[in-house]
C-alpha cells in the first residue's frame, strides 16, 4: 500500500547479472564487525549468529517508490529529526519500499527541503537511499527493503511488467544485496509487494506462480549475500488445491504444501498483509461472529505458518485510521494487535507516514505529532528494546554544541498592539541534538504594568511541542526589563547536525491589549524582514548560553 492506492484487497544468477539495465553509480556501502547482527530463521523465530532471539518494533516509511524518489516528509523535516523520533518512540526496524524505476538514470529525488537536509543535496535516490541507512544505524534502526513496485506509478499485479521484466528485478536485487553486503543495518529483502490478481501459488507456471519466482530471487540475493532475510509475502487468490481468495499480498495458505526452498537453508520469513474495512469491505467483517471469526481466519490463511513453527511470519503491513472499540475497523485493528501479541509475531506497522490515504499514520499531518491512540494500541505489542548509545554533543570528537537563531521580524512598526516575529533554530553541530536541551529568549521592554501572554501561532515542529513563558527581570537593565523564553517538550524530536527547526511564529500581547513600544526592545530589528542571525536573541543548552549577548 501507498497513498492508498488499492482496489478491492491492494535465470538464474548469470542471468541475473547480465541482464540489468539500471546505471548505478557508487561502491557498496558496507560495515564490517557486526556479525552477530546478521539473522537467520530457527522455526518461527528470528535469531542472530550466537543464536540470540531478534526483538524488533518495526514500521513502514514510505517514498522512494513513489515519483517523490526519496522519503515522504523531508519537504516537512530533516531525515535525522525524523529518526531520532523513530528511535525516541521505541521503534528500532523500518520497511523501506522502494521502486525499480528509482534507480533509473533519470529519476531524481525531488520534494525535500535541502535547508533542513542540506547533506541530502545533489545526491541521486540511491544515494539518500545510503544515507537514511547509515544514520539509522547510527541510531540503532535495522531496515528491510522492500520492492514495493516496478514503476513508480502505481501497485503491479505481478512482479514484473513489460517495462521492468523479471531480469531487471533480479538484478536489481542483486545489485542491492552486493551494496549492501556486510552492512548489518540492513537485514533482509522483502522480494516484491502484494502479488495479486493473476498471481499463484503452487501452480508451476513460470510466469505466474510466486512462489517459483520467490525462489529465483532469494537464491540470485544469498548467491552474493547469504546473510539476508529473505521475506515473501502471499498473494490473493489462485492457490494450487484450494481456492482461498484474501487480500493482496496476504494468502499464505499455499505454503503448507509448497513452501519457498531455498539454497541457503532458514533465511525465509513469510510476511501476510492485512487491512481492515477503512481499505476495503470484506465478508469477515459482516459476519454475525465478528470479530471472535478473526482468529480462526488469521490461522487458517497465514498464523499456522508461525504456530506450527514452519517459519517465522512478520505482518509486514496493518494499519488502519480507527483504533478504538466500536467502530469495525476498531475493532479489527485490535483483534489484530492482539492475535500478534498472543502469537509473538514480528510486525512493521503501515505507517509512519501520514499521507497514507487509507490508513493514516503514526505521524499527524503536521508531519510532526505522534498519534498516540495508535501508539497507545500498538503498546500492547511493542517489546523492550536495547538502543545502542549515540555519541553525545561535546564527546571526542564531536565539538561544542552550537546553534544560531535566525530572526525576522513580522510586525517593524514601533507603536504597536503586539510584538510578532519569526525564529529557525539553525545548528552548526556535527551531531543531533534533542531540541529539549535548548531555550531560546527574546528580550523586550513591558511598558507597563499588565501581564503579558507569548503565544506560538506557527511552528513546523509543532506547536504543542513548544512551551512559552515570560519572565520580569528583577533588575531591569537598557532596552530590557523581561525575556519571553521559547523552550521545547520532548515531542519536538531533535535538531539535525546543520538542521533547523524550521518556521516558529511568536507573537507576544499585554492582557489589557495596550499598545508595546518596540523601539526600546533590546531583541527588536526592524530591518531583518527575512530570516538573518540576530545576537541579540539569545540560546542556551542546558541552560548554558551558547549565542548571543544578553543585555
Amino acid at each position: 500500500m501507498t497513498f492508498g492506492f488499492r482496489t478491492l484487497g491492494k535465470m538464474l544468477l548469470a542471468l541475473t547479472l547480465l541482464a540489468g539495465t539500471a546505471a548505478i553509480a557508487g561502491q557498496p556501502v558496507k560495515a564490517e564487525g557486526a556479525a552477530k547482527l546478521f539473522y537467520h530463521t530457527s522455526g518461527s523465530r528470528i535469531v542472530d549468529s550466537q543464536g540470540n532471539p531478534a526483538v524488533f518494533n518495526g514500521l513502514n516509511w514510505f517514498g522512494f517508490e513513489t515519483p517523490n524518489y526519496s522519503p515522504h516528509g523531508l519537504w516537512s523535516r530533516s531525515m535525522d529529526d525524523v529518526l531520532d523520533q523513530v528511535r525516541a518512540e521505541g521503534y528500532n526496524l523500518i520497511r523501506l519500499p522502494f521502486s525499480s524505476q528509482m534507480f533509473d538514470p533519470a529519476s531524481q529525488a525531488n520534494s525535500i527541503d535541502y535547508a533542513k537536509n542540506p547533506d541530502l543535496a545533489g545526491l541521486t535516490p540511491i544515494e539518500i537511499m545510503d544515507t537514511l541507512i547509515e544514520k539509522a544505524g547510527q541510531r540503532g534502526i535495522q531496515i528491510f527493503l522492500d520492492r514495493h513496485r516496478p514503476d513508480s506509478g502505481g501497485q503491479s499485479t505481478l512482479w514484473y511488467t513489460a517495462a521492468y521484466p523479471e531480469s531487471r528485478w533480479l538484478s536489481d536485487w542483486v545489485m542491492l544485496a552486493n551494496r549492501y553486503a556486510n552492512n548489518p543495518t540492513v537485514i533482509g529483502a522483502d522480494l516484491h509487494n502484494e502479488p495479486h490478481g493473476t498471481a499463484s501459488w503452487g501452480t508451476g507456471d513460470l510466469s505466474t506462480d510466486w512462489r517459483l519466482a520467490a525462489q529465483r530471487a532469494g537464491n540470485a540475493i544469498l548467491a552474493v549475500n547469504p546473510h539476508w532475510l529473505i521475506i515473501v509475502e502471499g498473494i490473493e487468490q489462485n492457490v494450487q488445491g484450494n481456492t482461498s481468495k484474501y487480500w493482496w499480498g496476504g494468502n499464505l495458505t499455499g505454503v503448507r504444501n509448497y513452501p519457498v526452498t531455498l539454497t541457503v537453508p532458514n533465511q525465509v520469513v513469510y510476511s501476510p498483509h492485512d487491512y481492515g474495512p477503512g481499505v476495503a469491505e470484506q465478508p469477515w467483517f459482516s459476519d454475525p461472529a465478528f470479530p471472535a471469526n478473526l482468529p480462526a481466519i488469521w490461522d487458517q490463511t497465514w498464523g499456522y505458518i508461525s504456530k506450527e513453527n514452519i517459519a517465522p511470519l512478520i505482518m509486514g503491513e496493518f494499519g488502519g485510521r480507527s483504533v478504538d472499540t466500536l467502530s469495525v475497523e476498531g475493532k479489527w485493528q485490535n483483534a489484530l494487535v492482539d492475535y500478534i501479541g498472543t502469537n509473538d509475531l514480528y510486525w512493521t506497522y503501515w505507517t509512519l507516514n501520514p499521507n497514507s490515504g487509507d490508513t493514516g499514520g503514526l505521524l499527524q499531518d503536521d508531519w510532526a505529532t505522534w498519534n498516540r491512540p495508535k501508539q497507545l494500541m500498538l503498546n500492547r505489542i511493542m517489546k523492550t528494546v536495547t538502543f545502542p548509545p549515540i555519541e553525545q554533543p561535546g564527546g571526542p570528537g564531536t565539538g561544542p554544541v552550537t546553534a544560531t537563531p535566525l530572526y525576522r521580524s513580522d510586525e517593524t512598526g514601533n507603536n504597536v498592539g503586539s510584538i510578532r516575529a519569526s525564529l529557525q533554530l539553525k545548528s552548526t553541530s556535527t551531531v543531533p541534538v534533542p531540541l529539549s536541551q535548548f531555550t531560546i529568549r527574546y528580550w523586550f521592554t513591558q511598558d507597563g504594568s499588565s501581564a503579558h501572554t507569548m503565544e506560538i501561532d506557527y511552528a513546523v515542529v509543532g506547536k504543542n511541542n513548544i512551551q512559552t513563558t515570560i519572565v520580569p527581570l528583577a533588575v531591569p537593565v537598557p532596552d530590557a526589563d523581561a525575556y519571553a523564553e521559547i523552550s521545547f517538550k520532548d515531542g519536538a524530536g531533535s535538531l539535525a547536525a546543520s538542521g533547523s527547526t524550521g518556521e516558529i511564529q511568536f507573537r507576544i500581547h499585554k492582557d489589557n491589549y495596550a499598545n508595546y513600544s518596540q523601539a526600546n526592545d533590546y531583541s527588536f530589528r526592524p530591518q531583518l524582514t527575512s530570516f538573518t542571525a540576530n545576537d541579540r536573541i539569545t540560546v542556551y543548552h542546558n541552560g548554558t548560553l551558547i549565542y548571543g549577548v544578553e543585555p
